[in-house]
């Protein structure tokens, strides 16, 4: 069955990935990744990392993804001999410069081709397996046919793997050069300002001070900015199509985009693998994905060429997510004074994330389900007081949840 590999953009975003189902995560060290801004992980925080992805069963991928110029090669070469031993499964690489580096300094280190390399065809995927790469991260850029048509003129061995959730570039496989042009900050070296996503407008010479906004319909777009990729509708297509990772994207998001996200394509595959033939897609998937920020929602390039379909968003900024109120924490003790069994349910604990109060509508979020919805009735403090709300950040509280609660499980707004 294809791997599920999922963003972890620190820690907590890597333990509601694997919590929520996935086979296997990609993250970045606080070097040569290609998302400079995300959280990342600290030489020690890595170490840290594999030891718990590997007792959980699962592997871990560093990406080491960016296109390094010659003065940082002394740096590269450091990182990689502090980081030899601390088992990580396999390395994301882009470059070949990086690729050779890598393989001189952790001459059995796995590596993985970053779709920032542009492969396209079953040829340069060859080549690639021919230089030591296990496995190519393909271009968002080919369509369904095109990938199976690689799959079948490669060697066995070698694993393909695709992007099928999560934000698109509007450049060629992500090799960006406006950012650096606009802001002096390169994008093939991990720091992407994202200009794709700004408001842009036209200046006549001679009336600077009335810029026009650029307009392809009556109700614009954004000419740079892509919509995101989403391919739940698809599952059966991409389980047919010999790809042999499943990549989410979104090591910027949160913690709930990643369970959330996670745990909607873990049901939809297991579902699909436990009886192909009789394989019925869950619309509650989509309202899960639809649940968290994202653009506009497309299939990519899967069924449609750039020429033809260039997916642009239509819509101002991203569709806002549920309000994240709360993660479950582990089974500690209640309080004396309160009942921890009633006809409305069971008091658990809950660490807060954003304000919840008595009467809000709620959802609660386990791996392998849905959003189950209930009414807030009951919230009391870690002390064991009444009280209205939990408006403090990362205040203990407890709430009665009519469902069995776990640690890790999401409460979030309802509808």
């Amino acid at each position: 069955m294809p791997e599920l590999l999922s963003p972890a953009g620190n820690f907590e975003k890597m333990k509601a990935a694997l919590l929520y189902g996935a086979d296997a995560v990609y993250l970045a060290g606080n070097l040569f990744g290609m998302r400079s801004a995300a959280d990342n992980f600290s030489q020690d925080e890595l170490r840290d990392a594999a030891e718990y992805v590997h007792a959980r069963g699962k592997k871990i991928y560093l990406t080491v993804n960016t296109m390094p110029r010659g003065y940082e090669y002394p740096a590269l070469e450091h990182y990689l001999h502090t980081i030899a031993d601390y088992g990580i499964d396999a390395m994301i690489i882009a470059d070949l410069g990086v690729l050779n580096t890598v393989k001189k300094i952790i001459p059995d280190m796995e590596i993985h081709i970053s779709t920032q390399a542009s492969a396209v065809s079953a040829a340069v995927c060859r080549a690639y397996h021919d230089l030591g790469a296990k496995r190519v991260v393909l271009a968002r850029e080919l369509t369904m046919e095109e990938i199976m048509e690689i799959k079948a003129d490669i060697p066995k061995e070698l694993e393909l793997e695709a992007f099928i959730h999560g934000s698109m570039c509007v450049s060629y496989s992500g090799r960006c050069t406006l950012s650096n042009y606009l802001t002096g900050r390169d994008a093939n070296r991990g720091s992407c300002t994202q200009p794709c996503r700004w408001n842009y407008a036209l200046v006549e010479e001679k009336r600077p001070d009335v810029p026009l906004p650029i307009m392809e319909t009556e109700n614009g777009t954004f000419i740079l900015g892509s919509k995101d990729m989403c391919m739940i509708d698809h599952i059966p297509e991409l389980m047919k199509s010999g790809i042999d990772s499943f990549k989410i994207e979104g090591r910027m998001k949160s913690a709930y985009y990643t369970a959330v996200v996670t745990n909607a394509y873990r049901m939809a595959i297991d579902s699909y693998n436990a009886d192909p033939a009789n394989y019925i897609f869950d619309s509650d998937w989509m309202r899960e994905l639809h649940s968290v920020s994202h653009r506009e929602y497309c299939t990519g390039y899967y069924f449609d060429h750039p020429l033809s379909a260039a997916h642009l968003g239509t819509q101002n900024g991203y569709i806002r997510d549920k309000a994240y109120f709360a993660t479950a924490l582990g089974d500690i003790e209640i309080p004396e004074t309160l009942e921890r069994s009633t006809e409305n349910g069971v008091l658990y604990p809950f660490i807060q994330r954003n304000k919840v109060s008595i009467g809000d509508e709620c959802e609660l979020i386990t791996p392998g389900k849905v959003g189950r919805a209930f009414k807030m009735r009951e919230l009391y403090s870690e002390k064991g007081d009444a009280i209205e709300s939990a408006p403090h950040p990362a205040m203990i509280f407890y709430a009665r949840v009519p469902f069995e609660v776990h640690e890790g499980d999401i409460m979030r707004a309802g509808e």
